[in-house]
């Protein structure tokens, strides 16, 4: 996924989201309506998860240093880890909170009565907008994947946090046109805290889904199974038999980190050796463009059971930020 196709769907949301927020906030100043202030909060905080992920991004820019010297690329996963704690507790927790408040004190509404009903219908129209702005750009690099698939193995955070938020927030808007409606029609303050309760509970759930997928992309993900067989296939040529063993490494969403040891000939010099290892590198950035930083061993192979250490024909030779000269 391109960080232009990411931050198209968010400054959408951005926009949407801050509208949205204050319209809430008015119709809860002039109703009372648990709900509307629930997802006034909710409009808030996706405003500012939002504004997270663009720092992220803009951060995860910066170039390599001695210290970082394989880059910022996986801010954006610690900015991403963010949006879920703040989701689950600005978000989740509060609208929890006040649904618990208002059970214990329900109001009936008693002053605009249709005001919400009229900013819920109006909040999600431009929530769906929202949405579809955020499902044709994931459309761009989703593939034949389902949506459940392409959230779980998106390497790219910002796409699958703004589709799981405007999934959410119009669903939010349901409870809430649910809430306000049964209340106006019972005159009974308690569906509005049922609406409230239902609204926290969907942000909760869907903050701990972000945190669970974001903290394995903190962790560290490697390339997908097809970038794995690409870049095998692509290693052998030229001076290079085959692959003995290979890891790969996200770096960031559009950053791949590639170590293998690669069999070479018995005879072979040192400069042929280089020479092997130079062009294996330009066949896996072409096989795989996100290849950006690899680091080849050359070794012979051995049958099985022979000793592990052997003297090697030349240094581990690595292309990147920070990467040893050979």
């Amino acid at each position: 996924m391109s960080t232009e196709g990411g931050s198209k769907a968010i400054i959408a949301a951005l926009t949407a989201n801050i509208g949205i927020a204050v319209t809430k906030l008015i119709a809860f100043l002039l109703t009372g309506a648990s709900s509307m202030l629930a997802e006034a909060i909710h409009s808030l905080a996706d405003s500012g998860n939002q504004v997270l992920l663009l720092v992220g991004g803009k951060r995860s820019r910066r170039s390599a240093t001695a210290e970082h010297p394989f880059g910022y690329g996986r801010e954006r996963y610690v900015y991403a880890f963010l949006v879920a704690i703040v989701l689950f507790s600005v978000g989740g927790l509060f609208a929890l909170y006040e649904a618990w408040h208002k059970w214990e004190d329900p109001h009936p509404l008693t002053s605009w009565q249709w005001v919400p009903l009229l900013v819920l219908v109006v909040a999600i129209v431009l929530e769906g907008r929202s949405l579809r702005t955020a499902v044709g750009e994931s459309n761009k690099t989703r593939g034949s994947q389902s949506w459940v698939r392409f959230i779980r193995t998106a390497k790219a955070p910002e796409l699958p946090v703004v589709l799981l938020e405007d999934f959410a927030a119009l669903l939010g808007l349901v409870f809430a046109l649910f809430g306000v409606g049964l209340t106006l029609l019972t005159h009974d303050g308690r569906w509005d805290a049922v609406g409230t309760a239902l609204i926290g509970l969907l942000l909760v759930a869907v903050a701990v889904v972000l945190a669970v997928e974001t903290k394995s992309l903190l962790l560290g993900e490697g390339a997908t199974p097809e970038q794995v067989r690409s870049i095998r296939d692509a290693l052998p040529g030229d001076g290079v038999e085959g692959v003995i063993h290979l890891k790969t490494l996200h770096l960031g969403p559009e950053e791949l980190l590639v170590a293998a040891k690669i069999a070479v000939p018995a005879a072979d010099t040192a400069a042929e050796v280089a020479a092997a290892i130079d062009g294996a590198e330009a066949r896996v950035r072409a096989a795989v463009p996100i290849a950006r930083v690899v680091y080849l061993e050359p070794d012979l192979r051995r049958a099985p059971g022979a000793g592990a250490t052997s003297s090697r024909t030349a240094a581990s030779r690595g292309a990147g930020p920070g990467a040893p000269t050979a």
